[in-house]
Formats: C-alpha cells, sequence, structure tokens
C-alpha cells in the first residue's frame, strides 16, 4: 500500500529511540527505578480543577464551540494583557485568540495553515532550533517544507544565532519556531532577541511561531513574551501582531498536562485561517475542561506555589550538582542539560548502574551544518520528583558518571 514518502524521513522518536536503547538492558542494581526522562509535572494540579470539572459535568454530553467559549478566551486575553503588558484593546476575543487541546496540536497544524507550495522559486524553509521539539519538524516535513536546523550550543547561549541565518535562507522562510524558555537547555529570549526575530520575520515575510509552554516556570526573572515584543516595536503593516502567534498550554503551568488545554494568539489573520483548518481536523476542547481552564488562567496563585517547588529542586540540583557536568542552572523550565561527553553513553550507564533513566541529547537534534549533532555530548534530566527522589537520583549520578 502506498504511503505518504514523507513519513520515511521524519527521525525517530525519542522515547522509541530510548526504548531501543535501554529495554534490553535489565539495571544491575535494586534501587527502585527513577524515570527523568519525560517532560512529565509530578505536582498535583490545585483543587480548583477538579471542583470546575465536577461542577460542569453535565456538560459532557454538549458539542463545544471549537475556538473557545468567549469566557475562556477572555480570561486568556486577560492574563496575555496582565503578563505581557499589553495595550488595552490589543486582543480580540474573536480574531487574535483561538483555544486548542494542548499546544502539540496547534504548533503542528499550523504549518498546514502558513507553509505554501513554494516560496522564493524554490522549496519552502522551516526553521527550527536545534536541539528542538520533534513536533516542530514532524509539522515541516508533512507540510512539505524543508527543516533547517539552527543549532543552539553553549557558544550561542543556547538560542540560534539570527545573525547566522544565510539571507538566501530567511528569502525561502515560510516559519520559524522558537522555544523560550528553550527545551532542554532552559534559555531564556530577551525581548532585544525576540524584537530581532520579529523584524526579520516581517522583512522576509514568514510567521515566527513563538512556542512558550514553559513561560511560567522561571527562576528568577519572567521570560518577556513574542506579543509583549510586538508591543514594543509597535504596529506592522497591518497590526500589532503582524507574522506572529504565540502557544501557550496548561501542562507545565498548571501541572495539568492531562487537561489537553492551551491555546494559541497573535495576528488576527493568521488566527482565523488556523481556525479554519481546524474545523476540519482540529479537536474540540470539552465544555468541562474549558470551564476548568478558563478557571485555571483566572488564577495566579498555584502558579507561584508552582513555581516555588521548582525553585526549590533546583536549589537541590545546584547544591549536588554544581561544578560538574557542565552543569549551570536554567533561566527557565525543568530540565538540566548536562556535558557528560557521550550522551547516549551516559544514559545507558545511569540506567545498567543506577536505574536511572534519562534522555541523551542527541535524541532531541539531528546533525546539521558542519554535521555534528549539538545534542550528543549531554543527556536531558527532567527534574520533576519529590525531593527525596531527587536527592537518590543525583547521588546516583554522581556514583555512576
Amino acid at each position: 500500500m502506498p504511503l505518504n514518502p514523507e513519513l520515511d524521513s521524519l527521525s525517530d522518536y525519542p522515547f522509541e529511540a530510548l526504548r531501543t536503547l535501554l529495554n534490553p538492558v535489565t539495571p544491575r542494581v535494586n534501587d527502585e527505578i527513577i524515570a527523568m526522562s519525560v517532560g512529565e509535572p509530578q505536582h498535583q494540579p490545585p483543587a480548583l480543577l477538579t471542583e470546575t470539572l465536577m461542577a460542569h459535568a453535565h456538560e459532557w454530553n454538549k458539542y463545544p464551540p471549537m475556538a473557545g467559549t468567549p469566557e475562556l478566551r477572555q480570561a486568556i486575553a486577560d492574563w496575555l494583557s496582565w503578563r505581557y503588558k499589553l495595550p488595552p484593546g490589543a486582543l480580540d476575543i474573536e480574531k487574535n485568540i483561538a483555544a486548542l487541546a494542548g499546544t502539540k496540536e496547534g504548533l503542528y497544524l499550523f504549518a498546514s495553515v502558513v507553509v505554501p507550495r513554494e516560496k522564493a522559486g524554490r522549496k519552502p524553509v522551516v526553521l527550527c532550533p536545534n536541539p528542538y521539539y520533534l513536533v516542530y519538524n514532524g509539522a515541516a516535513t508533512m507540510a512539505g517544507a524543508e527543516p533547517v536546523f539552527l543549532d543552539a550550543t553553549r557558544d550561542n547561549a543556547f538560542l540560534p544565532d539570527l545573525d547566522d541565518i544565510p539571507e538566501e535562507t530567511l528569502a525561502r522562510c515560510a516559519l520559524f519556531y522558537l522555544c523560550s524558555p528553550s527545551n532542554p537547555q532552559g534559555t531564556i529570549a530577551d525581548l532585544d532577541y525576540l524584537k530581532k526575530a520579529i523584524l526579520l520575520a516581517r522583512q522576509y515575510d514568514f510567521v515566527l511561531a513563538a512556542d512558550e509552554c514553559y513561560a511560567e516556570l522561571y527562576d528568577t526573572v519572567p521570560p518577556p513574551g513574542a506579543l509583549e515584543a510586538c508591543a514594543a516595536l509597535g504596529p506592522g503593516k497591518t497590526g500589532l501582531f503582524d507574522n506572529v502567534v504565540a502557544f501557550h498550554s496548561l501542562s507545565k503551568r498548571s501541572s495539568a498536562a492531562g487537561l489537553r488545554s492551551g491555546f494559541v494568539a497573535g495576528d488576527p489573520k493568521l488566527v482565523g485561517q488556523f481556525k479554519r483548518l481546524r474545523d476540519f481536523g482540529g479537536c474540540q476542547v470539552p465544555l468541562p475542561i474549558q470551564h476548568a481552564a478558563t478557571a485555571l488562567w483566572r488564577d495566579e496563585a498555584h502558579v507561584i506555589e508552582n513555581r516555588a517547588l521548582y525553585r526549590r529542586k533546583f536549589d537541590l540540583a545546584e547544591a549536588a550538582l554544581g561544578g560538574r557536568y557542565g552543569f549551570y542552572r536554567p533561566a527557565g523550565g525543568f530540565f538540566l542539560w548536562l556535558d557528560v561527553g557521550d550522551g547516549e553513553a551516559a544514559a545507558l550507564r545511569l540506567w545498567r548502574d543506577a536505574a536511572v533513566r534519562v534522555l541523551p541529547g542527541g535524541y532531541t537534534a539531528r546533525a546539521a551544518n558542519a554535521g555534528v549533532n549539538p545534542g550528543s555530548e549531554y543527556i536531558r534530566v527532567a527534574v520533576v520528583h519529590d525531593e527525596t527522589t531527587l536527592d537518590a537520583a543525583f547521588a546516583r549520578m554522581r556514583r555512576v558518571l
């Protein structure tokens, strides 16, 4: 049976590759397994979530509005305006915002909206940070674009060097995925960086898709956002958010990964066309979940508590691992990005000799440009467990590595 040949060009799913590496090996120790490979929040979401779901349990039998209820979109608009200091009236809930069943579906589907058949007379380009979230590559490839990977290494502060992108590549660019705070390095793009990326998007007429799902997990300074940068720059040719969309989720902010609730906001032309596509292939968010999401976006107390818990975890990580493996305290997110020389070999040793499961950094990146995978020397460690478990994990890592 013939299939879409583009499927063959997708890289292996990172966790399938990890299973291939580790599952044939049985740990030599009797210690309890500690899984630090998946970025899954372990904190319980606030009681507000369950209470709201239960209060609206009678609405599971109703078809929900695809774009989100007006109440949800208003809560999102109010939160964005407060969090990013947007001008009054900058966001129209009918034009600038759409609810999502988590950001994964939105990030993937968006490429199908904005990637044309050709640009500058050639196959379009989608720019991705390297390391990257696998959805960026999958979305670009299946939309018929050429993914171009921009290495984010210690030498460029773990952010793609915007000055290093060839003009010919920018001319062909249809979409640029930018994650801040970044996964896995936890780097924050400052306001000047974001403004520069937006100006490039407007100059070369491509879309900047800002993946900001880790924006509320930060150590000291709240990360600026792409919509905030738009407000600082002022309107483009047609409006304040020209060429820019931002994606947010409740998965990390509210420890509600299973809720599958997020949103996209920004350029009304792009959001409008995106809503058209979702009418055909998107997933509606059930009404009880939309009510819960509305309540969560309107509550900051649980977010402050959540952030404090992660700060404490990184205090433990710094005390245990500081001065080792290129340790640095990430500005955002909940991962450690540790330089262990050979990430795959280290992941295998940690599993075999310590029953600790981490992700080789090379599985989150690929060889590009000079042919070197920028993640190959690293491991990604999700710092999500309780403090007792983390203490044990860090002690085992020191012993084995």
